[in-house]
């Protein structure tokens, strides 16, 4: 007999009358796009309505598990500013959020839905993969039409079973999303699915369910794979007589216009993300886009704030053609972030990678990283653009000749001499008293600046391409070093001629 008292208790906890979401991962190991998204939407739903925010471990399929999986979810929650409002690590009314902390549940529910006539005891032998994913080949079972009293005998005589969903033979079962809209499907198509495995743990089909009941759920995000479960999702919670949740299943994110990502072909996580010089801001906004589009005086907006996000999230903005994870695009959605970035902000995300290439304390991080934020796209690519401060790397003379700067060998010699000149007599090492030796002495000569930059640039950088100018360079090597690299740009020259 299934526990009326204790279900009646459970179902006198469940919080009504505002919108639920939840993202309920399964800790695998890392956080994909598409799952990062479902955590994405799935908080956006919720804080667009004022709702709640529920974070929710799924871990019954127990031989996937990947030790440190869940700190992963959290701190790619907690980097992606996706905080929830109640989960494992802080508690709910509706605790606990872990599913095999809910093992009692699933059975009790699973009893009483065997009471209400839409599940059955089932005593045959099955394959242990045909059970763990609760799919068996369609056909009438014979433990369906077993009686109570043969049932019961069987309990009795301690055999091993499972608890099946009894699928209508006739009819359809309809069920709306709402992006895909009303969906039909013939019920003599579906199998009549395992809810309760032998080891007493529920399938992913059933706990789902369960749960999402139990925690008030009122809007289910998931993947477009799940739309073809949504008919066995129904006739579960007609069978119990509970409210339908909205159901939000999105097209799934591809690599291309054929192929899926995923991590096996080498497409990146969050986590790879991150290390490859994203920002997590950017990761966010971009992901936002891959899926849903904005409504109205938005449509052509790209960059939004978390909170813009919030305020222009709508349901129909959901799209259900797959999206394609364009890396290029991304790489422009961070470049925006980051010159949009305060510049202390930025030089703190910075300095590790500037450190990579720079190992000498005497430059200044943060000075190095005002040259970098207009010219950085991600953060990733800073150690290459920045290795000459610690050591000026070979370079060939000919770096000097420059047809648009109409620089030359013997000009540059002699721009370099008269800059060593200036610059040694310069007591004020600042950028506009650097920039003032340069441009007096183009001045003088009746030449456009760049004829004097170029060739100091190169002395100091030995590159072509450099995230700052001559001056900027100047003053972050400082004079002596500024000076030193004059006299040995000098010294090549002459030997070049």
């Amino acid at each position: 007999m299934a526990d009326m008292e204790w279900i009646a208790a459970q179902e006198a906890k469940i919080p009504h009358g505002a919108v639920r979401t939840r993202f309920a991962p399964s800790p695998t190991g890392y956080m994909h796009v598409g799952n990062l998204r479902t955590a994405l939407y799935t908080y956006l739903i919720a804080r667009h309505f004022g709702g709640t925010f529920i974070l929710r471990i799924e871990d019954t399929d127990q031989g996937r598990l990947v030790e440190g999986a869940v700190d992963v979810i959290y701190k790619t929650l907690r980097e992606c500013g996706l905080e929830h409002d109640e989960g494992p690590d802080v508690g709910g009314p509706v605790a606990p959020y872990v599913q095999t902390e809910r093992k009692p549940f699933y059975k009790k529910y699973a009893e009483w839905l065997v009471e209400r006539g839409h599940a059955y005891y089932c005593f045959c032998d099955k394959a242990e993969s045909e059970e763990a994913t609760g799919e068996f080949d369609r056909g009438d079972d014979p433990c369906r039409s077993l009686t109570p009293e043969e049932t019961a005998q069987k309990l009795a005589a301690g055999l091993p079973y499972v608890i099946r969903q009894r699928i209508p033979h006739e009819g359809s079962t309809t069920f709306h999303d709402e992006s895909y809209g009303d969906i039909t499907v013939e019920n003599a198509t579906l199998d009549d699915q395992v809810l309760i495995k032998r080891d007493g743990l529920p399938t992913y089909n059933f706990a789902n369910v369960i749960d999402d009941h139990m925690m008030g759920i009122t809007h289910v995000v998931r993947g477009s794979e799940y739309l073809s479960s949504a008919p066995k999702y129904n006739l579960l919670y007609e069978g119990f007589g509970w409210p339908i949740p909205k159901y939000v299943h999105c097209a799934p994110v591809m690599r291309d216009q054929h192929n899926k990502m995923s991590k096996r072909h080498g497409d990146p996580s969050y986590e790879d993300l991150i290390a490859q010089g994203f920002l997590s801001e950017a990761v966010v906004n971009y992901i936002a886009l891959l899926g849903w589009s904005p409504a109205g005086e938005l449509a052509e907006q790209e960059i939004f704030t978390k909170d813009e996000l919030v305020d222009a999230f709508e349901l129909s903005g959901i799209s259900k053609s797959p999206a394609i994870f364009d890396i290029e695009k991304l790489r422009h959605f961070n470049s925006v972030y980051i010159r949009a970035m305060a510049p202390e902000k930025f030089a703190a995300v910075a300095e590790p990678f500037i450190r990579q290439a720079v190992k000498n304390p005497a430059y200044d991080a943060a000075a190095i990283a005002g040259i970098l934020q207009q010219r950085t796209e991600v953060l990733t690519e800073i150690p290459e653009k920045i290795d000459f401060f610690d050591a000026l790397p070979e370079y060939d003379a000919e770096l000097y000749v420059h047809k648009k700067s109409k620089t030359d060998l013997p000009g540059s010699l002699e721009t370099l001499k008269k800059v060593q000149e200036a610059f040694a007599a310069l007591t004020d090492w600042r950028d506009e008293q650097i920039l003032g030796v340069m441009t007096g002495l183009a001045e003088a000569e009746g030449a456009k600046n760049a004829r004097i930059m170029w060739p100091v640039r190169i002395a100091l950088a030995g590159k072509a391409v450099t995230p700052g100018g001559a001056v900027e360079i100047a003053r972050i090597l400082g004079r002596d070093e500024a000076l030193r690299r004059i006299r040995a740009g000098i010294e090549k020259l002459e030997a070049a001629l």
